[in-house]
């Protein structure tokens, strides 16, 4: 539980990181790009182009680093841990993209903001507490096959959708890229030919196919939404789809379970996070919209002088 507990926080503190600097990549991308012919959609959202070149900034290169030692650590917090407590842990990363985005973005975070992440907290340190031993690993074939083609249809499927919500579609990127790491946790979990490894059981297995689309396909929506919205609600839509959805599947199909007579402090803390997490999407959207038009007020001032 121990050596579980501390690769989730470590896997969290990466994400985090990473998040921030991934965001200032695109934003610096999407400056550059922000006077260039096919930049955009026609819905307002970033086109293929906009998106692979903000992928190729330093800022950006060294935030995907940091996500693939972050996707190493979670994916053994994701063995040795029920999957409600390592995914709810690592997306505590919330805590650090907040603070750093404050002192690397600019950003202002308000009350609201910071309440949220306080219940955040509060939460994951019940969530702590009312832990029990994981469940199994193993899981029917046919569920295997099920989440591979779960993957491949959300990741295709709310790609189309975030290009025509455009300019709005930052939380909704955000959700999307949380439920393909979701999927990804999963995925880790179930791996056949992990203990003891056996390569062709693991290269036979749907699930290793899922844990590369749900991987693959939600830091494409996550760099949409980080280019599209606010660094925080964007980060905290996508703790709900990374928590809620492998909580759930851990609970009822894969046996992980609380510590005996504290299932309520379980079910609590975990409402705690989603809802909290919610509430930062929220604020954070609100609050990045209502920056960016005073940017937008101060611009002109700005040239006149």
């Amino acid at each position: 539980m121990i050596l579980g507990l501390v690769t989730a926080v470590a896997a969290s503190a990466c994400y985090g990181t990473g998040s921030v600097l991934q965001a200032l990549g695109a934003r610096r991308s999407a400056r550059q790009e922000a006077a260039a012919a096919g930049a955009v959609t026609g819905h307002g959202g970033p086109s293929l182009s906009s998106t692979a070149k903000a992928a190729v900034t330093w800022e950006f290169i060294l935030g995907t680093v940091l996500d693939f030692v972050g996707f190493g650590l979670g994916a053994l917090a994701a063995r040795l841990l029920p999957l409600f407590l390592s995914q709810t842990v690592i997306s505590a990363n919330l805590v650090i993209t907040a603070v750093l985005s404050v002192r690397l973005l600019g950003l202002r975070l308000r009350r609201a903001e910071w309440l949220s992440i306080g219940v955040l907290c509060g939460a994951l340190v019940l969530l702590a507490v009312a832990a029990g031993p994981e469940g199994g690993h193993e899981a029917a074939r046919a569920f295997h096959w099920a989440l591979l083609i779960g993957s491949a249809v959300l990741i295709a499927g709310g790609s189309l959708v975030v290009r025509r919500l455009g300019s709005g579609g930052a939380v909704v990127a955000g959700l999307l890229s949380g439920l393909g790491f979701g999927a990804l946790g999963i995925g880790v979990r179930v791996l056949d030919g992990v203990q003891p490894f056996a390569l062709g059981a693991l290269l036979a297995d749907p699930a290793l196919y899922a844990v590369l689309v749900g991987g693959l396909g939600g830091m494409y929506l996550h760099t949409v939404a980080l280019q599209v919205g606010s660094v925080n609600g964007a980060t905290a839509a996508l703790v709900v789809g990374e928590t809620v959805v492998p909580g759930a599947v851990g609970v009822l199909w894969l046996g992980d379970s609380s510590r005996a007579g504290l299932g309520w402090l379980a079910v609590l803390g975990f409402l705690l996070a989603v809802v909290s997490a919610v509430g930062v999407a929220c604020f954070g959207e609100e609050g990045g919209a209502l920056q960016a038009a005073a940017e937008e007020e101060k611009a002109p001032a700005g040239r006149a002088d």
